[in-house]
């Protein structure tokens, strides 16, 4: 969504004048954390919980590449026989689960 507001783009620009100002004078004041990094951007540090999270969905995803090309290569042989006892039973249970009624 977005609000067109003439009257929101003069507070914005004198916001951003006023964290200018705010900034230029954390530095020459000689406070080293508000000047350090690179110009005085935003920095972001995601936790290493984060990295294990998708170490995780990356081998993940490439066990799950292998199991689809196996069954690919079944299915271009002919040899591919589906469980349909199985496969009915997995998408009756996840319907139950989900509260959907027949």
């Amino acid at each position: 969504m977005k609000i067109y507001d003439r009257s929101l783009t003069g507070a914005n620009q004198a916001d951003t004048a006023r964290t200018a100002e705010t900034q230029k004078s954390e530095c020459s004041s000689g406070s080293s954390k508000a000047c350090s990094g690179s110009g005085g951007g935003d920095r972001v540090e995601l936790s290493g919980a984060l990295g294990q999270l998708s170490n995780a969905l990356s081998a993940d995803g490439s066990s799950r590449d292998a199991k689809v090309q196996a069954l690919a290569a079944q299915y271009q042989s002919g040899t591919y026989q589906p469980d349909s006892w199985a496969t009915s039973h997995a998408m009756v249970s996840e319907a139950l689960a989900s509260g959907v009624s027949c």
